[in-house]
């Protein structure tokens, strides 16, 4: 065993005792939920005995979890959140969780709002969000509406919609489901980088 596969065989012990503690759950509770017998789970947590697949599959089924994300490697990429710049749209993103289902993203716009409809966007869902610093102008089809710092907007995306800035750059943090995070948010559209295109970037 490398000390990288060390490393991660202790991290994942240390998760299923952090889980289990914090489901406010005693070896025996585990063990049982598991069927696997309390002293084999204290010897898997302390790292006495060996986990098997089938343990470990057991045990996130158990946990709540899945087995990618008890088994995922730790580092700074699962911390450090980069800026994700599209000039072209005036938008900077920070996202703030990495799966597929309901995504928070703290957006930093600085186009104005579009003056037609062509380019309002619908999508089933609903979508929320708070303006953070600046003011925003939320278009809902031919509803034109004002949003200043400290408020917030909730609305369902069937309806042709778009954002811009007024008088100066928006932040907001907004809650987008699977079909708000393709349109507003897809990795095509945003390309992650941690550094503005030579010329471009954030206004």
């Amino acid at each position: 065993m490398t000390q990288e596969d060390g490393d991660l065989d202790a991290l994942v012990r240390k998760r299923i005792r952090g889980l289990r503690s914090a489901m406010g759950w005693s070896l025996d509770e585990l063990a049982a939920r598991c069927y696997l017998s309390a002293s084999t789970l204290s010897r898997i947590e302390t790292g006495s005995r060996r986990i098997g697949l089938d343990q470990l599959v057991a045990l996130a089924k158990a946990l709540g979890t899945t087995l990618d994300q008890l088994v995922q490697t730790a580092g700074d990429e699962d911390v450090v959140i980069r800026p994700r710049y599209e000039p072209g749209r005036g938008v900077t993103s920070w996202t703030f969780n990495r799966d597929t289902g309901v995504m928070a993203a703290r957006m930093r716009i600085t186009r104005p709002a579009p003056t037609g409809t062509a380019e309002l966007k619908a999508h089933p869902g609903r979508e929320w969000f708070t303006v953070l610093s600046g003011t925003l102008v939320l278009q809902l089809a031919d509803r034109r509406i004002t949003v200043e710092a400290g408020e917030a907007a909730e609305f369902s995306t069937m309806t042709p919609h778009a954002l811009g800035a007024q008088g100066g750059p928006a932040e907001i943090l907004g809650i987008f489901d699977p079909d708000g995070r393709r349109s507003h948010l897809d990795a095509a559209e945003l390309p992650d980088t941690s550094q503005p295109k030579a010329g471009g970037g954030p206004a």
